[in-house]
């Protein structure tokens, strides 16, 4: 057993949800002003690597700056991931059990239309729908205005990381127990992402429960997922993550890992450019952010600081992919730097603990239902004779 799984024993429920939406929110605030660039690009642009939060790529200019205006993205401001995940963890505090896509479209669509919240890289109030990239519009153009059936609602969009960026609170909701994770995520998901889009939002859901389970490591979790995922996302998953395992350090993986990825990743080498085969259904590709983010998480030994640090100095779409490699560390039990987590909600002007107490809660309530209703079933099968060695059961 390695140290850092030592170290994770002792983590309680609440530790792990709070490091692990903490440590997304604080992933995705740093990979914010990269987001986009090659590594090369962010040695050049920042004199060496990224450790820390820095400033927007272009300076004081960010607000016109093509092509990241008019968003402030750097200086600690968490980015559309981040509000996502939050908006997704108000609808497990209004419904409090499992989600289905009818919650999304029943709860989460209007929580995006109708309330203003603070949106950092705005610096103002604003609908979320101002803020969400055109993948999440897609929401609220299908369900609001087209009133399509919500488990189907998916199908049509862009194939991205759009539905998997925000998927940790439901491994969460199932800690420790990764195979519901997967089941819930692809049916959540079903209302905004198709493909393997729609099976990364799965398979992330799996491996933040995974993360959550006593004893848990960075290999023991992606052995869970490569037990769930299907097709080239899995492939993609296996195969870079094994050539993380070879790196003892996220500097040395940077490229490698990279190459391991680009033949399951469609977008292609020019991120801002992408390719005419870029984001279409297919049961060959992967999206890049999460095979990535577990290879990183590997790499780092499941030590959130470099894993996070790793998967920024990385780029491409970095923000999601240190989002997602930030709640796996988090959930494992790394420590979330203080400094950076203290400066992230400062600068973002958000509360980063709150939604973790909250969806403990959640969680805690969810479990008392599930213990129910699995009593039920097993009286209720007792009861039609299908149980081996008796008729009844004891509570």
């Amino acid at each position: 057993m390695t140290p850092k799984a030592e170290e994770s024993n002792g983590a309680t429920l609440e530790e792990r949800i709070t490091g692990a939406l903490v440590g997304a929110a604080v992933g995705d605030a740093l990979g914010g002003p990269v987001e986009g660039y090659t590594p090369e690009q962010i040695l050049e642009r920042h004199g060496g690597r990224v450790h820390g939060v820095v400033g927007p790529w272009n300076g004081d200019d960010w607000r016109t700056a093509r092509p990241i205006a008019p968003y402030h993205k750097g200086d600690g401001h968490v980015t559309d991931d981040t509000l996502m995940t939050h908006a997704l963890i108000r609808v497990y505090a209004t419904v409090r059990d499992h989600l289905d896509a009818y919650a999304v479209a029943e709860h989460l669509v209007p929580d995006l239309m109708t309330t203003p919240r603070w949106i950092p890289e705005l610096e103002a109030e604003a609908l979320p729908l101002h803020r969400i990239f055109l993948a999440e519009k897609w929401l609220v153009a299908r369900l609001h205005y087209g009133h399509v059936d919500p488990r189907e609602a998916g199908v049509g969009n862009i194939v991205n990381c759009g539905a998997a960026m925000y998927m940790a609170p439901v491994g969460l909701v199932n800690a420790a127990d990764p195979a519901g994770a997967y089941a819930e995520a692809l049916d959540v998901a079903g209302a905004h992402q198709s493909s393997y889009g729609r099976e990364a939002a799965g398979v992330f859901a799996a491996a933040v429960a995974a993360a959550c389970t006593p004893g848990a490591t960075a290999e023991s979790v992606v052995t869970a997922c490569l037990a769930l995922a299907k097709d080239g996302t899995r492939t993609a998953i296996e195969k870079v993550c094994e050539e993380a395992a070879r790196h003892g350090d996220v500097e040395s993986a940077l490229v490698p890992l990279r190459e391991a990825v680009a033949p399951y990743d469609t977008v292609g080498p020019d991120y801002r450019r992408p390719s005419l085969g870029a984001r279409r259904p297919s049961r060959l590709h992967a999206i890049e952010e999460l095979p990535v983010a577990l290879g990183m998480v590997v790499a780092a030994g499941g030590d959130y600081r470099r894993a996070v640090l790793g998967c920024v100095n990385y780029g491409r779409d970095c923000d999601s992919i240190a989002t997602m490699a930030g709640a796996v560390a988090g959930a494992l039990g790394s420590p979330v730097p203080e400094d950076w987590s203290k400066q992230v909600a400062e600068a973002s002007r958000l509360d980063l603990w709150q939604p973790a107490t909250a969806l403990t809660e959640v969680a805690r309530e969810v479990f008392r239902r599930d213990v129910e209703r699995r009593r039920d079933h097993e009286r209720a099968f007792h009861a039609l004779g299908g149980a081996p060695g008796g008729s009844g059961c004891s509570d």
